[in-house]
């Protein structure tokens, strides 16, 4: 038995087995550093082609989503109402429904309403968002008008009950998330809106009125006018301009709260040129619709006033405001300067529908 462990005891400390296990422990332990380098090498090629593609993916979505949607064809949105074997043209028909289907484009459009999103691509974007603000300030003045005076016969008459539920709904902060959600409360206004046309032509329903009378129209009009004004100034802010102050339009008995300067500096934000420049496009773009729908829901008013010729001018010079883009960003060159300013040829366009809006109103308050 002793001889037995003596001999085992040699043979555990010949030197070729000591060297044969070293050796091949070193050679395991490098072939397992080695697969794991190559491993490790593999997996983070793996998670930087992900992310790439990942970032590519949500960049194509993001410019699919910065679309704006074409324009459509408002004589689609005329309706007539059966009378027995009759049919009778609706009146204020077109207009609400020309109305519903711009603030549906809102939320119908690719991507959906983005203003108030907060994830990827969508807060990542501006121009869209910005579209979107303009178009639906011209949707909430629509409203007004719709609640406030076409839908009213005189000063004290009673209001629409569709119509005063559905201004409100139209007014919710554009950027809210949770609740109430932008989209909810704008949903809610098209119905209500849907329910007031709806109404319209009833022999059963006769305090649902559209009335299409000129000061009516006006009324409307006064109010785009100066949403138009206020973006033509905006936009040729862009290149800074020194402004004398007609604040109170030479009015020597006129006051105001706050003094100011004589001479002012106007410049739009270098990062709101684009801003205000979709906005502006926005804007125009639900006019266009509206004022076609104007055009054969007071026909007969703008036929007497001989106004007919203006209005289809101003929509022609907003129509301009709405050709393609060529230039991947909006450029903000001097006036004439090398670089083109969108800005300014947009400022062109609203400024000239502006005046042609101004024309328009006095011709149907005296006409």
């Amino acid at each position: 038995m002793e001889k037995l462990q003596k001999l085992w005891q040699s043979v555990k400390n010949w030197k070729g087995w000591t060297f044969w296990k070293r050796s091949s422990d070193n050679q395991d332990t490098s072939n397992s550093t080695f697969k794991i380098k190559v491993s490790d090498h593999s997996f983070i090629k793996t998670v930087a082609y992900s992310v790439a593609g990942l970032i590519f993916i949500v960049y194509l979505v993001g410019v699919y989503w910065s679309n704006e949607p074409e324009l459509f064809d408002v004589r689609d949105e005329r309706a007539y109402h059966s009378i027995g074997q009759d049919k009778q043209f609706v009146v204020g028909y077109t207009t609400v429904l020309t109305t519903e289907k711009v603030a549906r484009t809102l939320l119908d459009k690719p991507g959906g309403y983005l203003s108030n999103d907060v994830l990827p691509p969508a807060n990542f974007l501006d121009n869209i968002p910005s579209w979107e603000f303009g178009v639906l300030v011209q949707v909430r003045d629509m409203a007004s008008a719709l609640r406030n005076h076409m839908s009213r016969s005189q000063s004290q008459s009673l209001e629409n009950e569709f119509l005063k539920d559905a201004e409100p709904l139209f007014n919710n902060d554009h950027l809210s998330w949770i609740w109430p959600r932008a989209e909810e409360r704008y949903d809610s206004g098209i119905k209500k809106l849907a329910a007031y046309r709806d109404s319209l032509g009833q022999k059963d329903n006769p305090n649902s009125q559209f009335y299409a009378r000129a000061d009516n129209l006006t009324a409307w009009l006064a109010l785009i006018e100066k949403r138009l004004g206020g973006l033509s100034q905006r936009l040729a802010a862009s290149v800074g301009q020194e402004r004398i102050n007609t604040d109170l339009s030479g009015d020597s008995a006129a006051t105001q709260s706050t003094q100011v300067h004589n001479q002012m500096m106007v410049k739009t934000a270098w990062m709101e040129i684009d801003n205000t420049f979709y906005e502006a496009r926005g804007a125009c773009w639900a006019l266009i619709h509206m004022l076609k729908a104007v055009q054969i829901d007071f026909e007969p008013v703008l036929e007497k006033k001989n106004a007919k010729a203006s209005l289809a001018q101003i929509i022609r010079e907003l129509e301009a405001t709405q050709e393609a883009i060529w230039s991947p960003i909006i450029l903000n060159g001097s006036g004439f300067g090398l670089v083109a300013n969108h800005s300014l040829v947009m400022a062109s366009y609203v400024s000239r529908a502006n005046a042609g809006l101004i024309d328009l109103r006095e011709l149907l308050s005296k006409g």
